[in-house]
């Protein structure tokens, strides 16, 4: 095992959110989850490198895709599980389902783009309070295509607002190619609007971290918006459904496995890989036996 820079939480992190999509999938084909579900399966490495970052204070605003960056805000795997179970203890008493959650300050928004003023809005009421806190909203390649996002963009330029815009492009708005359906430069968008902005194509947690850390900085100095985009990989289907990618386009990003990028890094021995994914197992595969046992919300607090 490497002894130079191996940070073992995020290891630990990456594996417990793959795990825990992987058991998603499952259970759906089970019928023991509600609604849609999108995995984040292949992307681990961004929510790692960039939620450990924050302060205790900073609004998280997620999206369809929320489940990993919920894991590593909160590491509550059992209210997770129980809400996309349909539980009562569930994190929103079973009723938020996969896409919206609410969990102290962390908030997601199922509907494509949807968040994004929300975020903008909230982060403004935090500055006029005289609070401290900034704001990291995750957007995806798809939400670039809808207007509110830029209505956004333009004032939190303006007013000097201090959230991070995180662009996680996965390369496929649902089955949509990103180069079939957005012209020019991901990073030119925030530029347009005077918004200091940066890209990193990259599957390495290490280096979205050192990446992340000096964004971060630069925002609380600031105290203006930032556009952060993470060129990257959805190594699983859009949700539930059939994927129409092509395999060989899948085999070669396979091999940019997150994990398995951490794993060959750092050295990482075959009996210590066992051990976190069987720890990993066990605490996932413990909260829906939880979950399992819990009671649906009674239709009168619905």
């Amino acid at each position: 095992m490497s002894i130079n820079n191996f940070n073992e939480k995020y290891y630990h992190q990456m594996v417990l959110i793959r795990t825990f999509e992987e058991k998603l999938y499952d259970l759906f084909l089970k019928g023991l989850i509600f609604g849609t579900t999108h995995g984040y399966v292949g992307q681990e490495a961004n929510a790692v490198g960039i939620i450990n970052n924050l302060a205790r204070n900073d609004i998280v605003f997620s999206n369809h895709r929320c489940h990993g960056h919920y894991l590593i805000y909160s590491d509550d795997v059992v209210g997770l599980m129980a809400e996309l179970m349909g539980k009562e203890s569930g994190i929103c008493g079973g009723r938020g389902g996969s896409q919206h959650l609410c969990y102290k300050n962390f908030y997601t928004n199922g509907v494509q783009g949807g968040i994004v003023p929300n975020a903008v809005g909230i982060v403004l009421a935090e500055k006029i309070k005289g609070s401290n806190s900034i704001g990291i909203v995750f957007i995806g390649d798809g939400t670039l295509g809808q207007g509110v996002l830029y209505e956004s963009l333009n004032i939190a330029s303006l007013w000097s607002i201090p959230i991070i815009f995180v662009v996680e492009n996965n390369r496929y708005a649902q089955s949509t190619y990103y180069k079939n359906a957005l012209s020019g430069d991901f990073i030119k968008r925030g530029e347009a609007f005077g918004i200091d902005s940066s890209e990193i194509e990259t599957n390495d947690a290490d280096l979205i971290d050192k990446s992340f850390k000096e964004i971060i900085s630069i925002v609380r100095n600031k105290k203006k918006p930032y556009m952060f985009i993470i060129h990257t990989y959805r190594l699983g289907p859009h949700s539930k459904g059939d994927d129409c990618r092509d395999k060989s386009e899948i085999e070669i990003w396979l091999k940019k496995d997150p994990i398995k990028l951490y794993e060959k890094k750092h050295n990482l021995k075959k009996d210590y890989i066992g051990n976190v994914k069987e720890s990993c197992v066990q605490k996932v595969d413990l909260a829906v036996y939880d979950a399992s046992k819990e009671v649906f919300p009674s239709p009168e607090i619905i």
